[in-house]
């Protein structure tokens, strides 16, 4: 979930705006979002197929939604459909199991599906000349699905890490994954977790999963969404010849037609769960179906109650009476009856009785009166800007399509609803507000922790009801089983196409005389624009005992400004349809936006201010701190994120390396004021910094805003920027942080690396891709695919300016804990041992170009690149021959990198969860095993202790 902060300059939220700083949202311009083109036809066996051409991009999106979700799981198999959408990643008759990622993530591409109530959706996204070969591939596994034992119990293995991974380990996992949608409903389906139960999953059998495959997984309940660069001719010769011969059932398909009732009675829960940092209150309140005329307005003011820094639920819950942590919404509309659901996790100290009066208030006020001209202006423009970038991409684009002829059965709902969203008025927001928004109609639950029940008394049990209505399987009488073919009669996918060749954008480079230099991307194909300015320094320089100083001070540029209060910031540029973002990262800072391109100017203003003229008031300071520390308090009960926590400091020590970047709660109650404009003053100074601006701005705009708002930057601070403080680094240790009731353990191993400058960095790269980037990664075969022991298991490389890092993680059940670190130790020492396999080396240079390839078709995401660039001392030059550098990695100059900067015996592991379930066999296998309980850990210090 999303953890929002905010602070205010002198308390200036409680006052009326002052004339100057008064902004109207301008006028939004539902024209700026041009309609999806697209191309509609059905086959003869009824699948619809819809094509999106866009010849700007060298890569194509398939998609293929079923119209089947958790809500038509049978009776007592709640978690079926998801469990299914697993099983259609194995083998056909044609393919064998896991092909699907050699004709994705093998090529540059990925692929991956997900499961909804209303629908299953499958989705690539792969160099456009392999456009024929998915085709092929999504066609044979509507047509001829391998359902076998073998891998019916090794997904259903991994289903359940998943389980204990989203809902069980993670705080508040029980809350959003189970009890939201139990206490939702009396009656429909949706009253079921989409994920599901141990139990149901254990009692599925194989017969049910082929049964279910045969009643949904047909031609006339799919659509075919392709999207991107195609030559249509072609794509329709190709569809009619995998997918018109996919025979159409005469049987019908099964639908869930009951009816929600109407809440008319509030209902309302009390509960107790372990893991549980701070109390929550969720309450929710039924709405209409996706289709209805109403959604519009709903969509408004569920954007205006919490949407950025000037929505009501932050500015009222979580900064003028600081009683939240994060305090957000979301709609959640559906096929039939859905939800607005709100909800709190409070602050220290604040009780759920005070949270529950505040969501109650906040929602009362859209009942009692009308919303301002501004709320609505400004959620106008911030949906549109959305819906902008929501387009930048064929991937984007094809969902976007899909979803609404999946959800509201018309491909062009998209666009009806950004156009009826522009008509919204206030008296339609307190319209629906007194319709669907009383009190009498919400569902609360009140979330608090196990040690907070009263002695002697139990909470509420929240599961769902017995008047649910859900279908038994309704299965044809015969179902074919389908078997692979023998290996001489199997269909092979067809050998791909030409390459399409990239146009990767060119950086154009100037600098301002108060030496920051001005980087410009143009693209002019959507009207958008993101300005993203970075400055070296960062939280490589911040004090060994005031760890987490950069990010108090990133956090608080946004609270206030000279002239500008932290109110005043988020409304300005949220009424352009923006938000503000700023953030410390190892190696320096940075503050960004995105907005429509002729609203750059006025956000461009802010953004300078901002980055120029924070004021860091003590109020300010004070808000935002104890917010920090509510958020590091929610982070240190998550297994994973903990186990993160002690690898770095293990790894690392006392070199800067080793902090908690967004510090501890001992070291941010220790910080000053003094100490937060020290940090600031390190980092930020324009001979330092760049400003990126990329979207549809020309190098001459961007260097006339950069003047006009930047020219006149100026620091009194030395030339001179301290280097991070050098450290030795420790010996290797293995470390467990006992978390006794812990849903899984959260494992990590990690050793120092090298700098982003190193001549080995590529080959560093391409080998650490090897060992766990990608579902076809090394770590993921063995620890997820063979054994499904994990959700998955990756690793990842983290180079720096001076220094860098290697990290191997996982979550899994708490038994096999130990196991899966020689598993991954395992992995790391045997890339050094021997050259790996040209065709494997191959694949996985092909991830890193693909990844890169489709970081680079957004705005963010070039300016990410660049940013990254700047602050890492790598020419912009390095945009243009990336993908030549990972294509020249040698087998054996990968193993070289591997054997010097992926050897274990260097590195420190970390495991933390319930440790009397793994702790005997782990000690037997690493008898240095330090245990560690978490009242005795200290992450403020180089030992840990």
């Amino acid at each position: 979930m999303r953890l929002v902060r905010v602070a205010l300059l002198l308390g200036a939220a409680l006052l009326p705006l002052s004339a100057t700083a008064q902004t109207i949202a301008p006028k939004p311009d539902s024209t700026a979002v041009k309609p999806i083109a697209y191309t509609e036809r059905t086959l003869a066996n009824g699948l619809r197929v819809y094509a999106l051409r866009d010849t700007t991009t060298t890569n194509v999106a398939v998609q293929v939604w079923y119209d089947v979700g958790s809500k038509d799981d049978p009776q007592g198999r709640s978690g079926f459909a998801h469990m299914f959408e697993h099983l259609m990643f194995k083998a056909t008759r044609n393919l064998v199991s896991e092909q699907m990622d050699r004709l994705t993530e093998d090529v540059g591409g990925y692929n991956n599906a997900s499961t909804n109530d209303d629908y299953t959706n499958y989705y690539e996204v792969v160099p456009a000349n392999h456009l024929q070969r998915l085709l092929f591939a999504e066609a044979d596994r509507m047509a001829s699905l391998v359902v076998e034992p073998k891998s019916f119990a090794s997904e259903r293995d991994v289903v359940k890490e998943e389980l204990r991974q989203s809902t069980l380990a993670q705080p508040y996992g029980k809350l959003f994954s189970t009890y939201l949608s139990a206490a939702a409903y009396t009656t429909h389906p949706y009253a079921r977790s989409t994920i599901g139960s141990i139990e149901n999953l254990e009692a599925a059998s194989i017969d049910d999963v082929r049964g279910f495959h045969a009643t949904y997984y047909r031609p006339d309940n799919a659509i075919l969404v392709v999207s991107g660069n195609f030559d249509p001719r072609q794509l329709d010769a190709w569809i009619d010849r995998y997918f018109a011969g996919i025979a159409r059932p005469t049987t019908a398909i099964p639908r869930v037609t009951v009816k929600e009732l109407e809440r008319t009675k509030a209902v309302r829960y009390t509960v107790y769960e372990p893991n549980t940092p701070l109390p929550a209150v969720l309450m929710s309140w039924h709405v209409p179906a996706d289709r209805d005329a109403d959604l519009p307005a709903l969509h408004v003011l569920q954007t205006i109650l919490s949407t950025g820094e000037s929505s009501r639920l932050y500015e009222s819950l979580v900064y003028r009476d600081q009683l939240a942590q994060d305090a957000s919404s979301f709609l959640d509309s559906k096929q039939g009856t859905g939800n607005l659901v709100a909800y709190a996790i409070l602050a220290g100290g604040k009780t759920v009785d005070q949270g529950e009066a505040a969501l109650k208030r906040e929602i009362a006020r859209f009942r009692d009166a009308p919303v301002t001209a501004a709320e609505l202006g400004e959620a106008k423009n911030e949906i549109l800007t959305a819906a902008i970038k929501s387009r930048e991409t064929a991937e984007g684009k094809a969902r976007i399509l899909a979803s609404s002829v999946i959800i509201d059965g018309d491909p062009r709902t998209a666009d009806r609803q950004l156009a009826a969203i522009a008509r919204v008025t206030t008296a339609d927001i307190q319209r629906v507000a007194r319709r669907y928004l009383g009190e009498n109609q919400s569902a609360t639950i009140r979330y608090l922790p196990d040690t907070a029940r009263p002695a002697g008394k139990t909470g509420d049990t929240i599961t769902v009801a017995s008047t649910v209505q859900t279908a038994p399987l309704q299965a044809p009488a015969t179902i074919a089983i389908v078997t692979p073919a023998p290996e001489g009669q199997r269909i092979q996918p067809p050998a791909p196409a030409a390459p399409i060749k990239a146009n990767l954008p060119q950086p154009v480079e100037t600098r301002l005389a108060n030496g920051l230099r001005v980087i410009t991307v143009e693209r002019h194909d959507l009207p958008i624009a993101t300005a993203y300015l970075v400055s070296s320094g960062g939280q490589a320089l911040d004090p060994a005992d005031r760890s987490g100083v950069s990010s108090l001070a990133a956090t608080l540029m946004t609270k206030g400004t000279a002239t500008r209060s932290a109110t005043q910031i988020a409304r300005e540029i949220e009424s352009l349809g923006g938000a503000i973002g700023t953030d410390a990262a190892y190696g320096g800072g940075s503050v960004d936006v995105t907005v429509k391109s002729d609203q750059l100017a006025p956000a461009m203003a802010i953004l300078a201010d901002v980055a120029t003229h924070p004021a860091f008031s003590a109020e300010e300071l004070e808000r935002a701190r104890a917010q920090q520390i509510d958020g590091v308090t929610v982070a240190l009960k998550n297994p994973s994120q903990l186990a993160a926590l002690v690898a770095d400091r293990a790894a690392f020590g006392s070199a800067p390396f080793g902090a908690p970047g967004s510090g501890t709660p001992t070291s941010l109650k220790a910080i000053t004021r003094s100490d937060v404009t020290a940090a600031y003053a390190r980092t930020w100074r324009p001979d330092h910094a760049a400003l990126i601006l990329v979207g549809d701005v020309t190098p001459a705009q961007a260097r006339s805003l950069a003047q006009a708002q930047l020219g006149s930057w100026r620091t009194s601070v030395a030339a001179s920027t301290p280097a991070p403080a050098s450290a030795t680094l420790p010996a290797p240790r293995t470390i467990v942080v006992d978390m006794p009731g812990a849903g899984q353990a959260g494992v990590v191993v990690e050793r120092p690396a090298i700098a982003r400058s190193d001549a080995r960095y590529y080959p560093f790269a391409v080998a650490n891709t090897v060992l766990g980037g990608g579902f076809s990664s090394r770590l993921n075969q063995e620890i997820r695919i063979k054994r499904g022991l994990a959700y998955g298991a990756s690793s990842s490389v983290d180079a720096a300016r001076e220094i860098g890092s290697v990290a191997a993680r996982t979550q899994t059940k708490n038994q096999t804990a130990a196991e899966v670190v020689t598993l991954m130790t395992a992995e790391m020492a045997r890339l050094g041992t021997a050259p790996v396999p040209e065709a494997e080396l191959a694949t996985r240079k092909a991830v890193l170009v693909g990844s890169f390839g489709r970081t680079v078709e957004t705005t963010g995401g070039i300016a990410d690149i660049l940013g990254e660039y700047v602050l890492d001392g790598v020419p912009l030059g390095e945009l243009q021959s990336y993908t030549a550098k990972v294509e020249q990695v040698t087998p054996a100059a990968a193993q070289s990198a591997a054997a010097a900067l992926l050897d274990p015996a260097t590195a420190s592991v970390a495991v933390v969860g319930d440790a009397k379930q793994f702790i005997a066999p782990l000690k037997a296998a690493r008898p240095g095993t330090e245990t560690l309980t978490e009242a005795q850990l200290n992450l403020d210090s180089a030992t840990l202790k």
